[in-house]
């Protein structure tokens, strides 16, 4: 993990999003890239992994910024599962909404997806009262 860069914020291209997304088989994303486009650009927060410039991973947040985030797409390309960047993506868009009472996770019940949850220590949802 010391040679990838976690940043919260950063652009990311069209590209970019559709050799990820296909990576990850997310094929409903990768047939409008346009629409994948606007969707990512228009998130509250895009929390990108990234070696050697090649986005590897990405999270993004959709927030009001004050009561709710939810955090959906937490894509890491699959050379690269298992390595500790899905966690430290979702750690920096949490960290931005650290104020905000209430954190939701957005997942399918495919149960690769829903495993990743209990890995950094958080139930299948991240509310907080």
């Amino acid at each position: 993990m010391a040679d990838i860069e976690v940043v919260a914020g950063g652009p990311v291209t069209r590209d970019e999003l559709v050799e990820l997304y296909g990576s990850v088989g997310w094929s409903a994303y990768t047939a409008d890239p346009d629409t994948l486009l606007r969707a990512v650009e228009g998130s509250s927060l895009v929390g990108t992994a990234r070696r050697d410039g090649r986005l590897l991973g990405l999270a993004r947040a959709i927030s009001d910024d004050a009561t709710i985030c939810y955090l959906q797409d937490i894509l890491v390309a699959p050379e690269a599962q298992r390595s500790g960047i899905g966690a430290a993506l979702v750690r920096a868009v949490l960290d931005r909404y650290s104020g905000v009472r209430q954190k939701v996770l957005l997942t399918d019940d495919e149960p690769r997806r829903s495993c990743f949850s209990p890995r950094i220590g958080r139930s299948r949802a991240f509310n907080r009262a």
